[in-house]
């Protein structure tokens, strides 16, 4: 599939749906492009914490079941920690979707290629760590349509999206989103609502 979404829209996209539902975003590009779509309380950014949106979010996601939680990682981060993955499909928790932004590069640092850009195919790997619900796509529509279907039905899910190129003039809103890291409140919250109305 040609790589052919644009992660600030797709972003945008996603924002426009969201409701009361959690999102984990990875540290980077994914948190930098979700900021800009339009911060709420409801969004947790990584921060120094390459690789570990997918195993926040799952621990959010069993603490708060009554909460539909929402992972978004990049696939360099995902690599760094494949056994999230396993962890995931073993637990299986109906209420976790993660999104798995793919653009074959550490484009953080140089724009070297990942795995995926030559041998490595995340939603196979997903698929196989027993994530039934694994779609890829690589268009915005099939975004749209694979996200509205992620967040109607019990999970998990994995969508691995085939993600363009970053753009080099992408806004990166590190200030706000350090003083963000360290001020989570509205999140800590939001989940624990969550978590106290399963009970």
């Amino acid at each position: 599939m040609a790589a052919t979404v644009d992660r600030a829209a797709a972003l945008q996209r996603l924002r426009a749906r969201l409701r009361d539902e959690l999102v984990v975003a990875a540290l980077g590009n994914p948190a930098y492009d979700l900021f800009n779509a339009g911060d709420r309380p409801q969004h947790f950014y990584m921060w120094g914490a390459m690789g570990l949106a997918p195993s926040v979010a799952l621990g959010v996601a069993l603490t708060a079941p009554e909460a539909t939680v929402i992972a978004l990682e990049g696939d360099g981060g995902l690599l760094m920690n494949l056994g999230s993955l396993a962890t995931i499909g073993a637990t299986a928790p109906a209420n976790l979707v993660l999104v798995v932004f793919d653009n074959a590069a550490w484009d953080l640092t140089g724009g070297q290629p990942t795995a995926t850009a030559s041998s490595t195919d995340l939603a196979a790997v997903a698929h196989g760590c027993g994530i039934a619900q694994t779609r890829r796509v690589a268009t915005l529509d099939d975004f749209d349509a694979a996200m509205a279907e992620a967040l109607s039905a019990p999970g998990p899910w994995c969508v691995v999206v085939d993600t363009a190129p970053t753009p080099r003039d992408r806004v990166k809103p590190l200030v706000a989103l350090r003083r963000r890291f360290v001020a989570v409140d509205d999140f800590i919250d939001a989940a624990v609502a969550s978590a106290e109305s399963a009970t």
